[in-house]
């Protein structure tokens, strides 16, 4: 009996102090990362203070990826061939404003986004106007139909983007889907199974499955892209489903997207056939998907795709920069506001330097520990002289950067650790007046639909309740 426990003991005691060596070498890699502090203190209190489920959290959530690659150089280079060569032949537009050739320095270098000139946009602040303009487009397909989105749900709308999709690939043409695997778990697998089984082509982003579930878990596509026929191309911030057009427990969903046409496009190509070949392994180069194509409008953009893997955090960077360089105002619509130390610094230095500095959010949100933690950054914003809206017509997913009445920056990022550390985004950044100064029209018509906060009764909300948020923000990049 004595013996049996002494051997009890002495086992208890060797996973122990193997467990304590295993944590010890975590952190230790963890601190030899060089990562940012903000994250490496939040992963260092979680491997010490929850024993066995901090490991568990480590590894499926909190290895670094910033050296890995899901593509190989010598697949990129030739994905890219010819869409860059293509733009470097048709460009033919102005040069942008002196005082941002620097951001297009930054997004060309860094991740290969040159100008693209001669772009139309139109823009959709409502499920209603987007889905039915997508479903035009998709019915008009004729070559090619490439769809990507990070939740493509099985409901209502979902069903009916499906069925267009079978009846074109029925039809003839080619038909490519990309779905996250983690954003549509809920969905029955039968739902993609059906496409396949009709001709469709779909494949799963960084697919998890146990029993190999690995970091990837934390690394997902969140890129919301359609192109049809190489011509016409949608980004923003819906994904497919109901609650863009009839809303959820809370409210309709008040989103941004954007429907492409001429050149701008090809940066949306792009982004798809690279994502297509990490996921299926087949390589798409051919010049079809890049038609040649005249003037379609005056917008000068660049589009950037970002992710967690390579050396720089592209997109961050272009953000902060926008910030620190405006002179006027910077308006920015975000569902979830957990900025970086950098970015936060930026606004907090934008405002005090007298630039309007606007941020929207929701009032209510579909995750009350992103939402808790926000409202502690609030108050160094408000505290610094930056104006505070929260959004009460239902959920606030918009993610727009607008400043100066030059300078716009749309896409499926949002202020938050997440996207600018983890996952696959795509962001357009719009050198154009005019396509500012509507964007700018429509961030102020919301505001019609906010409640402002004033300083000094935002300020003076409960202890307690502060103490919470201030909590919450220890976990925002985990969040």
């Amino acid at each position: 009996m004595f013996a049996g426990i002494s051997l009890q003991a002495l086992v208890g005691s060797i996973i122990f102090i193997l467990y304590c060596i295993t944590v010890s070498g975590l952190i230790l890699v963890i601190i030899t990362e060089n990562r940012n502090p903000l994250k490496t203190i939040p992963w260092v209190v979680v491997l010490m203070m929850l024993p066995g489920i901090g490991l568990l959290f480590y590894f499926f959530f909190g290895q670094d990826n910033r050296k890995q690659r899901v593509i190989s150089r010598r697949a990129y280079k030739r994905i890219m061939k010819i869409p860059q060569e293509s733009r470097r032949s048709q460009y033919d537009g102005p040069a942008p404003p002196d005082c941002y050739g620097p951001l297009v320095s930054l997004l060309g270098h860094s991740h290969h986004s040159p100008l693209m000139y001669s772009a139309d946009i139109e823009i959709y602040t409502d499920g209603e106007d987007k889905f039915r303009a997508l479903y035009e487009a998709l019915e008009a397909a004729r070559h090619h139909i490439h769809l990507q989105y990070y939740i493509f749900l099985d409901d209502e709308t979902g069903c009916r983007v499906r069925d267009i999709l079978i009846a074109k690939a029925r039809a003839g043409v080619e038909v490519r889907v990309l779905y996250d695997d983690v954003g549509c778990w809920k969905v029955s697998k039968r739902f993609f199974r059906g496409m396949q089984e009709a001709g469709v082509e779909v494949h799963a982003f960084l697919k998890v499955a146990f029993p190999v579930l690995t970091s990837k878990v934390n690394y997902r596509n969140h890129r919301k892209i359609v192109v049809v026929d190489g011509h016409t191309g949608f980004m923003g911030g819906m994904n497919v489903a109901d609650r863009y057009v009839k809303g959820n427990r809370l409210g309709k969903w008040r989103d941004t997207h954007f429907r492409i046409t001429g050149k701008g496009v090809y940066g949306l190509q792009s982004a798809f056939l690279v994502d297509w070949y990490v996921a299926s392994r087949r390589l798409l180069k051919d010049s079809a998907y890049y038609p040649p194509m005249g003037a379609a409008g005056g917008n000068l953009m660049q589009i950037l795709s970002s992710g967690p893997v390579g050396q720089w955090r592209t997109l961050l960077q272009a953000i902060i920069f926008a910030v620190a360089n405006a002179k006027k105002y910077i308006y920015i619509q975000t569902p979830y506001f957990l900025p970086t130390e950098g970015l936060n610094q930026a606004l907090q230095t934008a405002a005090l330097g007298g630039v309007d500095v606007r941020l929207m959010l929701p009032k209510r949100s579909d995750s009350k520990a992103a939402n808790m933690a926000s409202h502690s950054f609030t108050d160094d914003m408000v505290k610094a002289g930056a104006k505070i809206f929260l959004y009460e017509g239902g959920f606030l997913h918009s993610k727009l950067v607008v400043s100066d009445d030059m300078l716009t920056g749309i896409g499926s990022a949002n202020m938050d650790f997440r996207s600018f550390e983890h996952n696959f985004e795509i962001t357009a950044f719009v050198y154009n007046a005019d396509f500012a100064r509507r964007m700018r029209k429509i961030f102020l018509h919301d505001i019609q639909r906010c409640e402002k906060l004033v300083s000094t009764q935002w300020l003076k909300r409960p202890r307690l309740r502060r103490m919470a948020e201030s909590f919450m923000r220890l976990f925002s990049p985990l969040l």
